[in-house]
């Protein structure tokens, strides 16, 4: 006879009654709803669990009772029935997933190999929705060490990652997402978002609605969701924003460690910046998401005249995305006061009617400067053959109002041809551009000038 005590709360399987002091006074405290008593076949329990082989052989002598007893919660009641069912039939009665997973727990509570593997088989074959995806990855079953466990859980992950991979889809409804489900979404590298620093600023507002106690805030900020931002890839501007920062949400000798670090291996990427080495790699280790703004690699210089040398990559699958007719932009760069935005596009060009590349450079008129500006530009792009940057196109243009500069076919090749595995522009799957632009003369406007 299997003597199961049913109590108030706690978790499926909570323990096996008898044993030390300490647990006795706890059980003691512990408000008895019902007692069940059920004919077992001790062999068949034994034999599919390690923990029943050793409550039978050896629990019941040290407890000194007559029936071997289990007192459980009355909540996970349900789980256990079904998982005495399955140690008898090798079959469950349920796919409902909260059950599943209850039953799971169980399963892994009191070593039931071969229920587990069948409850993770059962979870794969249910189709994934928003909802079932963070139960999975909140249940306490999925920190279980079972192999079968991680693979739902990476499945659950991958599913979040997808489903949230839209910023401007999500931005609200995340604000309803768990820990884990955060986690799950800002992890990937196939995010889309227009830069980092959005995404820094939505774990500060998620955290603010999730975590309204400050302590229990900045905690979750710090071990957490900082960890998540890939700072290497944030804007000058918003590290500027977040060192003068006073709020008290974040720990800022972490962010300061962080950011300085960023900042020190990008000046010096051939030196270990000491005390910051471990931020900085942790921070550089991130690849760029899917960002809508592309991030930029400039050197500048002052003199003898302003000038700026931007370097921008673009994967193969990027370039074949702007087909037919997508344009992907840079994040702005100021050059001499003036904001200037560098572009990639698919278009048609009139000749032959084929689609072609084309980049082109503009002024971005969010950023506040001149815009009557003439410059000398050179764009140029790197060769497999050559391993060098070759130039394609230069000139000199004076910036007027919308007017942008560049060239609708920069390679003479059809689209086709330009993507074609063999083509001479992709060095190890990447487009490599260089746009070379020097500032000649700044005129302000008619009206500004009047």
């Amino acid at each position: 006879m299997l003597r199961l005590e049913i109590v108030a709360g706690g978790s499926s399987g909570d323990e096996v009654a008898g044993g030390s002091v300490a647990g006795s006074k706890r059980r003691r405290n512990e408000e008895v709803l019902r007692v069940k008593m059920m004919y077992i076949n001790s062999a068949i329990l034994a034999a599919r669990s390690p923990f029943f082989l050793k409550l039978f052989s050896n629990g019941m002598k040290e407890s000194g009772q007559s029936h071997p007893t289990l007192r459980i919660a009355d909540s996970g009641e349900n789980a256990i029935m079904e998982l005495l069912r399955f140690i008898y039939s090798g079959k469950l009665t349920t796919t409902e997933p909260t059950l599943l997973l209850d039953i799971l727990m169980a399963a892994d509570k009191f070593e039931v190999v071969s229920c587990m593997r069948h409850c993770c088989q059962l979870l794969a074959s249910l189709p994934l929705t928003t909802e079932s995806a963070l139960l999975y990855l909140d249940h306490p079953c999925s920190m279980s060490t079972a192999p079968e466990v991680p693979i739902l859980k990476g499945a659950a992950k991958e599913f979040l990652a997808n489903e949230f991979k839209d910023y401007n889809k999500f931005q609200q409804e995340v604000m309803n997402i768990s820990l884990a489900g955060i986690d799950a979404i800002l992890s990937s590298s196939d995010l889309h978002v227009v830069s980092e620093d959005q995404l820094y600023y939505l774990l500060l507002k998620w955290a603010r609605v999730r975590y309204p106690e400050l302590e229990e805030r900045r905690k979750i900020l710090s071990s957490h969701l900082l960890p998540l931002v890939r700072f290497s890839h944030m804007t000058y501007s918003a590290f500027q924003r977040i060192l003068t920062c006073t709020d008290n949400d974040i720990d800022h000798e972490q962010v300061t460690k962080l950011i300085t670090g960023v900042l020190l291996c990008k000046a010096f990427p051939a030196h270990k910046p000491g005390a910051f080495a471990a931020c900085a790699t942790s921070c550089l280790q991130y690849a760029e998401r899917a960002y809508k703004s592309k991030h930029l690699k400039l050197v500048m210089f002052d003199q003898p005249c302003p000038q700026v040398i931007a370097y921008m990559d673009l994967k193969r699958e990027e370039c074949s995305q702007l087909f037919p007719s997508q344009q992907i932009l840079s994040r702005p760069f100021h050059v001499a006061g003036q904001g200037f935005v560098l572009g990639a596009k698919c278009n048609m060009v009139e000749q032959g009617g084929l689609y072609r590349f084309g980049v082109f450079i503009c002024i971005d008129h969010k950023l506040k400067g001149s815009t009557h500006v003439t410059v000398d530009c050179e764009f140029a792009a790197r060769t497999k053959t050559s391993g060098q940057f070759v130039s394609m196109v230069n000139g000199k243009c004076i910036f007027k109002g919308e007017l942008a500069f560049g060239r609708n076919d920069l390679f003479s090749t059809p689209w086709s041809t330009f993507l074609d595995d063999e083509s001479p522009f992709f060095v190890e799957g990447v487009l490599r551009l260089r746009v070379d632009l020097t500032v000649v003369e700044q005129t302000a406007p008619q009206s500004q000038q009047s």
